[in-house]
């Protein structure tokens, strides 16, 4: 069977990812001041507004305009935003339903995980490349000032009986100074960009790859006064791509008692466990939960037939080796630091640097 399977990423001055990480910001800012902070404060833009919105309880003091602010000019904006916020402590009835005896989820819903063998991160192989895409552009826009901080790519594979065989189409759209002439534009993201990664996957890359950069001809409006962005508008970007099911609750300005977050965590870090140590070539696994109970109501694991064992032995191994309650997910996880505004672009899997993506030798 042949098939192509597309993904996409986007860079951190596409206003939806602005927003993510202003978002991130404001709740690492929190947990460095108090670990116990409960924060959703969010954040919208447009044009020269930047409105910000939620609700926090927590002892810290935030300055939320100059984390704003500090991040809108390290993207590159140079003019001045206009700052509206509108937020307040988070509802005591929801706060009563989470901080019992033992810690409960702030939320109802269910959260996947995924992950496949077919990179070394675990990850589909379209994903990984169009986030490695969007890193290696962030680093080249910023030794040369006539390219800026809004752009997105895709990529798309194509598989020959479920396996990757070649990368059929590369598309890149940057945002640019009216200087640049889409021949040099051309040149310059294939050569910085779109080079430098795919040496990585030479032996997917074959004379029919298309690269499509610029296709539109034209990027000079950029960001805010290009589009409207607000949080959590990618997460497809933030997961697998659109290879694996996501549950429909976003990441960004979320703390770890918001299971939309948290329980989609450590369903990556279940399914990623269960692939590495061998026991499937493919994993996805679906947790529920409900706001004020401790642990999970539902848990679902699919191999899609490529489990090495029976899956009732998957499903022992990971009853064996895996809390599912939020109290534990916190302690393992270690999800009370301040490390999520660097979560906020490329992904929130497949980075070794997060706790989730660490593989431990299973008690089999």
């Amino acid at each position: 069977m042949i098939k192509i399977i597309t993904s996409e990423s986007v860079n951190i001055g596409h206003p939806d990812k602005t927003c993510d990480t202003i978002a991130d910001a404001f709740l690492d800012e929190a947990l460095r001041q108090d670990k116990n902070s409960q924060m959703a404060v969010e954040c919208a833009i447009k044009n020269d507004k930047l409105f910000i919105y939620g609700e926090a309880t927590t002892k810290a003091r935030i300055d939320y305009e100059k984390i704003a602010r500090d991040i809108l000019k390290e993207i590159g904006y140079k003019n001045d935003f206009t700052i509206i916020k509108e937020l307040s402590e988070q509802s005591p009835d929801i706060n009563q339903a989470v901080n019992k005896e033992e810690l409960c989820a702030n939320d109802q819903g269910m959260m996947f995980g995924y992950a496949i063998n077919e990179t070394k991160e675990f990850m589909p192989l379209s994903i990984i490349i169009a986030h490695k895409l969007m890193r290696a552009y962030e680093s080249y826009r910023k030794t040369n000032g006539k390219y800026f901080a809004d752009a997105k790519c895709q990529v798309s594979v194509k598989y020959v009986d479920e396996k990757p065989s070649e990368i059929t189409t590369i598309i890149i759209s940057v945002s640019h100074s009216e200087e640049l002439e889409n021949t040099q534009i051309y040149s310059d993201i294939k050569e910085n960009v779109a080079n430098k990664v795919l040496k990585e996957y030479s032996d997917k890359v074959t004379d029919k790859t298309e690269y499509l950069i610029n296709p539109s001809g034209k990027f000079t409006i950029w960001g805010s006064f290009s589009d409207s962005g607000c949080v959590g508008r990618k997460i497809v970007v933030d997961s697998y791509g659109g290879v694996g099911r996501v549950g429909g609750g976003c990441f960004s300005s979320k703390n770890a008692t918001k299971v939309d977050r948290s329980g989609a965590y450590y369903a990556r870090y279940v399914a990623k466990n269960i692939v590495a140590n061998n026991l499937a070539d493919r994993c996805e696994l679906q947790v529920s939960y409900s706001i004020g109970l401790p642990r999970p109501i539902s848990l679902y694991i699919d191999c899609f037939q490529t489990n090495k064992v029976p899956m009732e032995k998957i499903y022992e191994f990971v009853e064996k080796n895996f809390d599912f309650s939020l109290s534990n997910i916190i302690k393992e996880l270690d999800l009370l630091r301040p490390i999520y505004k660097e979560t906020a672009c490329y992904g929130h899997f497949g980075r070794d640097e997060f706790t989730w993506e660490k593989i431990k030798s299973l008690n089999k």
